[in-house]
């Protein structure tokens, strides 16, 4: 039986946890996890998920998968720990972190960066990985499954995952504060909050269905659902004016040149 070991237990952590669990990729007591100095936080990760907290790495010797999902600005002092695990695949969720970051610790060994997002607590994480020169077809065989069981994966250059940061892995935020205004304008023309809410979700909901069940391009969708001088071109119009689609490529963008620095930090 596989053993995985979670280096950090904040959100990230959590989310993939709680989809390995849900969708059994492993069973609770394969997952051990472990943070800076939060004893709390581990107590309530082993109560609510069944994991194995640990302080030392004795603790996980024979841990087939180290998942390193520490603060970026932690990783330096936290790798050394964790020297001696040479046999371990390593896999990153850090935004920004370079794989030669782990490769200084790890020269031998296969390296996986993993972007996942925060959807997958639900199974539904939309994830971008790349690999180093020593992941051999075994070990992304098996990081490869390990993500697609909280959701999707894409593999994609390193350089290429600080876009998909700022597409997909902060992506979630950007529908949450979209329905959040979508909500807000209701409200504000005249619909009750718990009527706003339920129609903005499943507005959402049945928009990507769409997607992702016709396989049709987003604007073939779009053109379809917009008359002529009708309430969806009116409303399309106003998003122009405003600039939407100028100020989405700059909310990606931005995302985007923070996990750059990151990287460089």
């Amino acid at each position: 039986m596989k053993k995985i070991a979670f280096i950090g237990a904040g959100s990230m952590a959590e989310a993939i946890i709680a989809g390995i669990v849900k969708h059994e990729v492993l069973p609770a007591n394969a997952i051990y996890v472990t943070n800076h100095s939060n004893k709390e936080r581990l107590a309530r990760l082993h109560e609510q998920y069944g994991v194995t907290p640990f302080r030392d790495v004795e603790n996980i010797k024979d841990v087939d998968v180290l998942i390193f999902a520490t603060k970026p600005n932690q990783i330096a002092e936290v790798l050394p720990k964790y020297a001696s695990l040479t046999n371990a695949i390593i896999v990153s969720v850090l935004a920004g972190t370079p794989l030669a970051t782990f490769e200084a610790t790890f020269p031998n060994q296969a390296i996986a960066r993993v972007m996942p997002n925060t959807s997958a607590t639900i199974g539904e994480s939309a994830s971008g990985v790349a690999w180093n020169t020593k992941v051999t077809d075994e070990a992304k065989r098996w990081v490869t499954s390990l993500v697609e069981a909280i959701g999707i994966v894409q593999e994609v250059d390193e350089e290429q995952l600080h876009t998909v940061t700022g597409l997909s892995g902060s992506g979630p935020a950007y529908v949450y504060f979209f329905v959040e205004a979508l909500e807000a304008a209701a409200i504000q023309e005249g619909l009750d909050p718990k009527t706003a809410r339920e129609l903005a979700i499943q507005t959402i909901k049945g928009a990507a269905l769409m997607l992702d069940e016709t396989r049709e391009e987003p604007a073939t969708l779009r053109e379809r659902v917009t008359s002529p001088n009708g309430t969806t071109a009116a409303g399309l119009d106003a998003l122009r004016e405003h600039q939407f689609a100028e100020t989405i490529h700059a909310c990606v963008q931005a995302a985007k040149q923070r996990s750059i620095e990151l990287g460089k930090a």
